[in-house]
């Protein structure tokens, strides 16, 4: 097989966020020889170019993609649903697409029955981040080390040549490639990230009105709280679509968290609490030794 780096010679990225941006930048720092082609607002554009992220940019999707040999989306959910239509005329049959949504049954559904396999279609989603969005914030290092889900839409795909290429260009950048079903994805990250950025971002906001009035004094916020809210300065804009298109999950998620909080409620003067405290340090054993 050619290499990544020789293989895909265009790359087009379009929306040049937190992802987009790094996914530039990465491959500038991997020593991809080829052009990294940017779609997104013109002030961002610059931004971008600036950067580094990318070597030339194009406000216009048909453009961008005109020749592209993969396509990386890396807008927010609903925005990638919009654009697939586009994309089956616009790319190139022989292309790749690509996309870094966090919720992936809906997206790898509509894929399939707009796109066929002409260009192929891969679902996407690194498990990585920060909690601040925008270009401003690209890394070319976000990817190290940090687990690519890959969702097929089929699983003959896996056997394309655009895919095994694309899975050596992750490894290239860093990343760990993890291929899951699009369903399981959607099931496990409910409760893995979804329902952890919900739980941020409600503590914080019940503390911002318990403390409206002055009677909880933030002074007294230490490491602890920090820590748990970090994930509260994510934008309302991604996780709109997220809580869309993963909302039965999500759901199911939750409700088991208010169950677990109404039995730790009933339990806090007895020794049943003790159980979920060791239940909760093994697991957290256990992540230590996943990473």
């Amino acid at each position: 097989m050619d290499s990544p780096k020789d293989f895909f010679q265009r790359v087009a990225i379009i929306g040049l966020g937190l992802m987009g941006g790094s996914w530039g930048l990465a491959l500038k720092r991997c020593g991809f020889a080829g052009r990294r082609v940017g779609c997104d607002r013109p002030e961002i554009l610059q931004r971008a170019l600036a950067k580094g992220a990318v070597d030339e940019v194009a406000e216009d999707l048909d453009a961008t993609v005109a020749a592209a040999d993969l396509v990386i989306l890396a807008t927010p959910v609903g925005a990638i649903l919009d654009l697939l239509p586009r994309l089956r005329d616009a790319a190139p049959k022989r292309a790749l697409i690509t996309d870094v949504g966090s919720t992936k049954r809906l997206i790898c559904q509509r894929a399939h029955e707009i796109l066929g396999e002409e260009p192929l279609f891969l679902g996407g989603h690194p498990l990585a981040g920060k909690e601040r969005s925008g270009i401003e914030q690209a890394d070319g290092e976000l990817f190290q080390n940090a687990r690519y889900v890959l969702t097929p839409v089929a699983p003959a795909h896996t056997s394309d040549i655009r895919v095994k290429t694309f899975m050596t260009l992750l490894e290239a950048v860093g990343a760990r490639p993890y291929v899951a079903e699009a369903s399981s994805h959607d099931r496990a990250v409910a409760f893995l990230s979804h329902l952890p950025q919900l739980v941020s971002s409600g503590l914080a906001s019940l503390v911002a009105e318990e403390s409206a009035g002055g009677q909880l004094p933030l002074e007294l916020a230490a490491a602890g709280f920090r820590d748990v809210t970090r994930l509260a300065e994510g934008p309302y804009s991604v996780w709109r679509d997220i809580c869309l298109t993963n909302i039965e999950n999500i759901q199911r998620a939750l409700e088991a968290l208010i169950e677990k909080l109404e039995s730790m409620k009933v339990h806090l003067t007895d020794r049943e609490l003790e159980h979920d405290f060791k239940q909760a340090a093994k697991l957290r054993e256990k992540l230590r030794g996943l990473s």
